[in-house]
């Protein structure tokens, strides 16, 4: 089976480490052990034995993962994953045949693309809306299903653009969906850092069919855990579940008490006010350094996540500026190419405010000395 490069990961892989300054995560600046457990919580996980735990995730944890869909979930719909990259490949293993079809939300989180092609599906894209506030264009959408159309993908909140679906739309993209039997899957993997304190529904609570991922590596700010989630129908649930068996069988039994404790709801609520808060004010650090640079940077300000996406100025290409911002100035951006999106650069806002401040120092000033000529 040929693959294609996956560019971001790609990308983030063979630099991410080797740069002074990153500015390519999404997430948010991630906790420690010690930021995270009390010490008799720190007592508790050091008893743990090293064996196998549940291939499908620890009975607890899956029950945790349940109450933050309060409509059509239960323990039997979830199965805990290596990461919500690992969800998305199952899931697309085990709903894909060659001859589907599938429409995608763009920009988008390019894994399920490259994975849905390498199966011989067809994949068309309706995009989000930069006018209009990254808002999809849904006669796109409607133009898009057919027939054969599987999955309706969405990834909200979006990255890389942080705009978030209101309900309204979520109903709307669900309603296209049913009108040709399609199966709304959903990203929701930032879902919880809306910068305005108001966490919307997911698409599992409008509607028992859907699919969604989701895990603690982005808005729960825990990436290094590995602890992703599907919640679905049982039989998707138990069909992924049959393919995890050919994958990594079993998640890490310390990642998962971890993650039991991240999803106790006094800990998410601490976790995720931490992280609103930081991100709101590295936000306001953003669109400060912006306006002291008038038209050579533009976006629109990201409603959730570690994220935001600005358009530049100038003809040169988004790859070859990332290059010689990497080359020149030790730091590390995300290009538009790797969403097919030219012209543009995707900015971590997760991390802690000075270093975001080194970086948007070494961009302003890197992007003058080259756009100077």
């Amino acid at each position: 089976m040929e693959i294609e490069i996956f560019e971001l990961e790609r990308l983030q892989s063979l630099w991410e480490n080797e740069v002074e300054i990153n500015l390519t995560e999404s997430g948010v600046h991630p906790y420690t052990t010690r930021e995270l457990l009390s010490p008799e919580e720190i007592e508790e996980m050091l008893d743990l034995r090293h064996g196998y735990g549940w291939t499908n995730g620890n009975p607890q944890l899956r029950s945790q993962i349940s109450d933050y869909y309060p409509l059509n979930t239960g323990p039997e719909n979830v199965l805990v994953t290596t990461g919500s990259a690992e969800a998305n490949f199952l899931a697309m293993w085990t709903l894909l045949e060659p001859g589907d079809h599938v429409a995608l939300m763009l920009p988008n989180y390019m894994q399920i693309w490259g994975i849905a092609r390498s199966l011989g599906v067809e994949v068309s894209g309706f995009n989000l809306v930069e006018g209009e506030g990254w808002v999809p264009d849904l006669d796109e959408l409607r133009s898009a299903v057919r027939p054969n159309t599987k999955l309706v993908i969405v990834c909200n909140p979006n990255n890389p653009t942080g705009a978030v679906l209101g309900e309204e739309a979520m109903g709307e993209i669900l309603s296209i969906a049913h009108s040709v039997g399609a199966t709304v899957y959903a990203d929701e993997v930032y879902k919880g850092v809306e910068l305005d304190g108001i966490e919307g529904p997911s698409f599992r609570d409008l509607d028992a069919g859907a699919i969604v991922a989701s895990g603690l590596s982005k808005a729960l700010a825990h990436p290094g855990l590995r602890i992703g989630w599907l919640a679905g129908p049982t039989k998707l649930i138990d069909d992924a579940w049959a393919r995890n068996d050919y994958t990594t069988i079993t998640t890490s039994t310390v990642s998962e008490y971890l993650a039991s404790v991240v999803l106790r709801p006094d800990r998410r609520s601490a976790i995720l006010q931490r992280n609103r808060e930081l991100l709101s004010e590295n936000l306001g650090i953003l669109t400060d350094w912006a306006a002291t640079r008038p038209g050579q940077f533009h976006f629109v300000p990201p409603a959730a996540g570690g994220m935001c996406f600005l358009r530049y100025n100038d003809e040169i290409n988004s790859t070859k500026l990332s290059t010689w911002l990497r080359e020149n100035k030790d730091l590390l951006v995300l290009p538009g190419d790797v969403y097919g999106m030219d012209g543009y650069i995707r900015l971590g806002i997760g991390e802690q405010t000075d270093y975001l401040r080194e970086g948007l120092n070494r961009l302003g000033t890197g992007f003058d000395e080259l756009t100077a000529g």
